[in-house]
């Protein structure tokens, strides 16, 4: 099995589990999502170190240690990326699991198991045709001001949603143009969606267009931008008139 192969496997079958666990009824609320949570990451963290055993792992719901950081070959995975969207029973939340080398992302998936979907990294899509305006994802509880303000200088429209990897995915399947966040995130959070709009033709940056780097000590990151091509140094310069 194939890198490629093994985490669109993991991530599609991690999705399965947590709609069970969601559907059994035995939880709700922020019961569902714990159980959802330390269920799916045992799952990842035994499957991959049975099948990749001399790779490296982060995982948000893991102990971090810093053997990873001597590794060239590092999985990074998210259980249940979006909690709190799992256990209302919405269906923008996602399972990352993404392989980075050397600190670059490689290859990864992004399941979305309350749409039924996957996308991989090595399966790419045409992009769709852009809208006119723009459509820009945020956060539905907390929106970044400087994406606000962005999408205001721009004249985008706005599209509330709840987990990264579903908003990174909103952009990769056609339903927005943008997804830029200043809020702060972990690395985590955006391994694998990063992998995957990559690897469909999108730009993913820093907001200052630098590039994401992955398995760093710290893994806290403080900004994201995810977009089509052609709005990349249009958002690259509004942004940096905001500062």
């Amino acid at each position: 099995m194939t890198d490629a192969e093994l985490a669109a496997h993991l991530a599609q079958t991690a999705g399965r589990i947590l709609l069970e666990i969601r559907d059994s009824g035995l939880f709700e609320g922020k019961a569902l999502g714990k159980a959802g949570d330390e269920t799916a990451n045992q799952f990842l963290v035994h499957a991959l170190r049975a099948r990749r055993p001399g790779d490296g792992l982060l995982s948000e719901e893991s102990k971090d240690t810093r053997e990873r950081l001597d590794k060239e070959r590092v999985w990074i995975v998210d259980p249940v990326d979006g909690t709190r969207e799992y256990g209302e029973g919405r269906t923008d939340w996602a399972v990352h699991v993404a392989l980075c080398m050397n600190g670059r992302p490689e290859t990864g998936a992004v399941a979305l198991p309350g749409l039924g979907e996957i996308l991989r990294s090595d399966d790419p899509r045409p992009l769709r045709d852009t809208a006119d305006p723009p459509r820009m994802v945020v956060s539905r509880t907390r929106p970044a001001p400087e994406a606000l303000s962005v999408a205001e200088r721009i004249g985008a429209d706005l599209i509330a949603m709840g987990s990264a990897g579903a908003k990174a995915m909103a952009v990769v399947r056609g339903e927005a143009e943008i997804y830029l966040h200043t809020g702060g995130q972990y690395e985590w959070d955006s391994a694998a969606p990063v992998t995957v709009a990559l690897a469909h033709g999108l730009h993913a940056s820093r907001i200052d267009g630098s590039p994401l780097r992955y398995n760093q000590a710290d893994v806290y990151m403080p900004d994201l931008l995810i977009c089509r091509p052609e709005w990349t140094d249009r958002i690259l310069s509004e942004i940096a008139a905001l500062n």
